[in-house]
C-alpha cells in the first residue's frame, strides 16, 4: 500500500493564482496513483497520496527563507545577463 507525501509551497502557479488548485491536486494525485500502477503494478485503489501546501514563509532553501532565495538567485541571474551583453560587445 503505497502511501505519498507531496509537499508544495502555498502559492499559485500563475499571477492570478494565490494557491495551488483543487483541479491541479486532482491531476497530482492521479498522475503519481497512475505512476506507481505503470512503474511498480500497484494498484490505484491501494495508492494513497497527501498534499501538504507549506507557507512559503516556512519554506527555507540554501539557508535562506525561500523569498530571500529567490530575490538573490533573480539577481545573479539579471547580473550574469548583464555581465554576457557587455562581454559580447567586446
Amino acid at each position: 500500500m503505497p502511501f505519498v507525501n507531496i509537499q508544495i509551497t502555498r502559492e499559485g502557479t500563475r499571477p492570478e493564482y494565490t494557491r495551488v488548485t483543487r483541479e491541479q491536486k486532482a491531476r497530482l494525485i492521479e498522475g503519481v496513483s497512475k505512476l506507481l500502477l505503470d512503474i511498480l503494478n500497484k494498484p490505484m485503489n491501494s495508492t494513497f497520496v497527501v498534499i501538504d501546501e507549506v507557507d512559503v514563509e516556512n519554506w527555507g532553501w540554501g539557508g535562506l527563507p525561500v523569498e530571500e532565495y529567490r530575490k538573490q538567485m533573480a539577481a545573479s541571474a539579471h547580473l550574469s545577463g548583464t555581465e554576457l551583453v557587455s562581454n559580447a560587445k567586446k
